[in-house]
């Protein structure tokens, strides 16, 4: 029987990691519903648990209590979007400015991650692969994905994109935000967000919805058949 919190070369994974703004969840879905795979939102997992803590009054900056929060979670997150954290819909608080703004300490916890990780390898195992979202799967959760997208635009776009996202936070507070995130992200001493070895980085600045799918499908086709050969 398959450990289900290792990763496996024999999955079909494909691999979407990329800053904020840079377009992953619309690309993702995108992708996934052309190929006919289903779709992960990993970082909607790290917000459920920054979620579960601000419940709770927690520290988001407290390790110990947030890996805690974290491995007795229950996570609920059906086909139609909806995100169910210990049976509240936290489906529109997730993406609410006081997440947002905690999401990055909470994901720095390497018991967070190690927790998340090994459920979202099994949500693949599962289900035989996927397309999965994130800015670790290439790197850290599926390092032998069968394709590994690394999504990135301008830091204007990428604040443009997420200000139309978020609301009641204007163009200049979101691109602060960003550019915070960015940073955090990038140095986090576990499983940074960086461009995993062999990753096909595709920048979305001047590219719509419909091209970069089609630019990613290309390569997956490509892996398919070299793993046939």
């Amino acid at each position: 029987m398959a450990d289900l919190a290792q990763p496996a070369p024999n999955l079909n994974v494909i691999a979407i990691d990329g800053p904020a703004g840079s377009g992953k969840s619309t690309i993702a879905q995108a992708l996934a519903k052309r190929l006919e795979l289903p779709y992960l939102d990993t970082g909607a997992m790290y917000r459920s648990v920054t979620f579960a803590v601000i419940a709770t009054g927690a520290d988001p900056e407290d390790a110990v209590t947030t890996a805690s929060i974290a491995r007795e979670m229950t996570l609920q997150m059906p086909e139609n979007g909806d995100i169910i954290v210990n049976g509240l819909d936290a489906t529109l608080e997730i993406r609410g400015p006081e997440v947002t703004r905690a999401v990055s300490a909470v994901a720095a916890h390497p018991d967070v991650r190690s927790e998340l990780v090994s459920r979202q390898r099994e949500w693949a195992h599962r289900r035989g692969g996927g397309v999965l979202e994130g800015r670790d799967i290439g790197s850290a959760v599926f390092p032998d994905a069968l394709t590994k997208i690394y999504l990135t635009a301008s830091a204007e776009v990428r604040a443009a994109r997420r200000a139309g996202e978020v609301m009641d936070l204007d163009y200049d507070t979101v691109a602060a935000d960003i550019a915070r995130r960015d940073a955090l992200d990038t140095s986090r001493q576990h499983d940074p967000l960086r461009r995993a070895d062999g990753a096909i980085e595709v920048d979305t600045t001047y590219l719509d919805i419909d091209e970069v799918v089609s630019v990613i499908s290309a390569h997956v086709d490509r892996a398919i058949a070299a793993r046939a050969d």
